[in-house]
């Protein structure tokens, strides 16, 4: 038997999810063009660079933005499981862009390391107020965006809070790489090294996105400690001499199960179909996440 009656976003939680991201996406926007135009003042190659991640931010909250209606869709005869695959890809997306802006970042900041002088760094004050209106605001995005995320379950807007948390660590790397050429001109050079140890810190983000989503796309199952349970829930039953065979596929944060159930060989047909749906119940109450449970019964021999 199957149960996917928690397959289907809530449209609360979609309207919620776009108008978190559409505010991001505003202050995303204002930032870049806040730090580009310092940087550009400031003759900072770090708070451009800075300025580069924030405006692919912007990418990723569109792609979000419009995703969300996709993946909030509800199984159909060409999608079964539903559409939250979708989200999964959108999330992978996000790593994606993120590793593309590093190596952008990483490699204009070495190839120019050695182009900066002493007296470029005369503007750098009007630069880095561009790095601290950034970590103060994007701070603010990233906490609210990881508690609606964790609260609505979605994955996409989690990548996406932590897209926020590596702006805040990308504005501090500036912030304190343009310190150091105010204080002493001579060390223009840093400015460049800011920028590259901003570029390393996206490309961290960017795999701790990119692992998990990778792994649904290719069809993992869920955890080790999941399966645990699921093997002693079907287990506590009295009626089961026996479960093999199970198997979990992840979509989204929801997670479907099938699995062999051995029972008496004299088990009427209505017995065994009232077990499966003990099972499935228990199974669904036990793990939250689990969204669909499908049992071949088998006789024990």
């Amino acid at each position: 038997m199957s149960n996917v009656s928690n397959a289907k976003i809530k449209p609360e939680n979609i309207k919620v999810i776009q108008h978190v991201t559409l505010f991001s996406l505003i202050i995303n926007l204002l930032l870049s063009a806040i730090k580009f135009a310092v940087g550009i003042i400031g003759s900072s190659q770090v708070v451009i660079a800075d300025a580069v991640h924030s405006l692919s931010d912007s990418a990723t909250d569109i792609a979000i933005l419009f995703g969300v209606k996709i993946w909030s869709a509800p199984p159909d005869k060409k999608h079964p499981y539903g559409h939250l695959r979708i989200e999964t890809l959108i999330t992978a997306i996000i790593g994606i862009t993120l590793i593309a802006v590093a190596i952008g970042i990483g490699y204009d900041a070495i190839v120019s390391i050695h182009s900066l002088k002493a007296d470029s760094a005369t503007c750098l004050w009007i630069a880095i107020t561009g790095p601290i209106i950034s970590i103060v605001t994007k701070e603010i995005l990233f906490r609210w965006n990881i508690k609606v995320g964790q609260r609505v379950r979605s994955s996409a807007l989690i990548a996406n809070a932590w897209d926020h948390r590596s702006d805040v660590i990308s504005s501090i790397a500036a912030v304190l790489a343009i310190g150091a050429v105010i204080i002493d001109p001579k060390l223009s050079f840093i400015d460049n090294i800011g920028a590259i140890v901003v570029a390393v810190f996206i490309l961290k983000v960017a795999w701790d996105i990119l692992a998990p989503a990778f792994s649904e796309l290719i069809d993992s199952g869920a955890s080790e400690n999941e399966q645990k349970q699921i093997l002693s829930t079907v287990l506590s039953f009295d009626c089961v001499k026996e479960t093999h065979a199970i198997r979990t596929r992840k979509a989204g944060n929801n997670i479907h199960v099938d699995l062999h159930v051995l029972v008496d060989g004299d088990m009427s047909v209505t017995d065994s179909h009232v077990i499966t749906e003990k099972i499935q119940k228990k199974l669904t109450l036990k793990i939250p996440d689990i969204v669909d449970v499908v049992i071949h019964i088998e006789p024990y021999k």
